[in-house]
């Protein structure tokens, strides 16, 4: 039985009206935000979208209709795409020495970010001028930092690298992480590439269900699961659908930043180390404990006595992170 993303459908394809505009490209790449790459693509052109934007090459699709960029920069040991709608990014002056001639190309501007980029001060080099009369250049591209304070700074960061890189050759701007009503302040002809605020700006039309596949009464102190841990009291042990091959019970290292998110994630791994993990999944509003941690396909629960247990084949609600998900089932509802 699935682990089911459930999307409201009319209400989400009118967030996704609502907030596209031709200066946006979205962006499907990954898992799809959970809905898959290849859903998002045809929404994408649905919504009249002649660019999208792919993080990999191993994301474009075989013919694709419309331009399609792949975020990632290009490197001579790269498979590259060779198909016409491809427009590859290039980050490093000797890459864009290196990359095909006539290939179209954005050439990647490093900003506050430090990931990838050409220096601000190598735009005027040998190098980089001589290539831009070799290659199809479509444009500049800036990828920014996120979190909270970011946004002015990302946009005044723009707005200078921007001046920097068109004085040397005049191009479409394509930025990440800038908002699409500020756009005009960085300069002229900018694309904003967006995917989290496109496709999950609107929680409230997606919601994920687990199933429930087996019920077990269990008395406190009797041994669960592969490891054989010792239940802390009367209750029941529930089986649902969605584990680590899901992405469910799986973490990245914690963003914290402020005291009381370090707090909460010192707290959270002394837990951890005393065999105790809260899991995702809800039941009668309030998240549950993990039995154990969760297995391949499902997971153990443990539910207290005084919560009446849901019956087989119902079920309940799961809080996951949807770029880190994949979903047996994607119900337009």
């Amino acid at each position: 039985m699935p682990l089911t993303l459930h999307v409201d459908s009319d209400r989400w394809r009118d967030h996704l009206r609502s907030t596209w505009n031709p200066d946006i490209v979205p962006v499907a790449k990954g898992n799809g935000y959970g809905f898959g790459n290849h859903r998002l693509i045809a929404e994408s052109r649905a919504l009249g979208a002649r660019t999208v934007g792919v993080g990999t090459y191993f994301e474009v699709p075989a013919d694709p209709r419309e331009d399609v960029v792949v975020l990632t920069p290009w490197r001579p040991f790269l498979e590259m795409s060779h198909s016409k709608n491809v427009i590859h990014t290039v980050s490093r002056l000797a890459d864009l020495v290196s990359i095909p001639a006539g290939s179209r190309v954005l050439i990647e501007v490093q900003t506050s970010m430090r990931r990838h980029g050409i220096g601000a001060r190598e735009l005027r080099h040998t190098m980089l001028l001589n290539a831009l009369d070799r290659i199809r250049f479509e444009g500049w591209s800036l990828h920014f930092p996120m979190g909270a304070g970011g946004t002015s700074a990302n946009v005044r960061e723009a707005a200078q690298l921007a001046k920097a890189a068109t004085d040397v050759r005049r191009g479409a701007l394509w930025v990440s992480h800038v908002p699409a009503q500020k756009l005009g302040d960085i300069g002229e002809n900018v694309k904003l590439r967006m995917g989290t605020a496109l496709w999950l700006g609107d929680r409230g039309a997606l919601t994920v269900r687990a199933t429930v596949l087996d019920v077990h009464s269990v008395r406190r102190g009797e041994r669960v699961g592969y490891r054989q841990r010792r239940v802390s009291g009367d209750g029941h042990i529930l089986v649902v659908s969605g584990g680590t091959a899901h992405g469910v019970g799986l973490e990245a290292p914690t963003a914290a930043a402020t005291v009381r998110q370090r707090a909460i994630a010192m707290a959270k791994g002394s837990l951890d180390a005393a065999g105790m993990a809260l899991s995702p999944f809800t039941i009668e509003g309030k998240q549950r404990w993990f039995a154990e941690p969760p297995h391949m396909q499902a997971s153990m629960l443990f539910l207290p006595s005084a919560v009446a247990p849901p019956a087989v084949g119902d079920t309940i609600g799961v809080d996951v992170r949807f770029t880190t998900t994949s979903f047996d089932k994607v119900s337009m509802d």
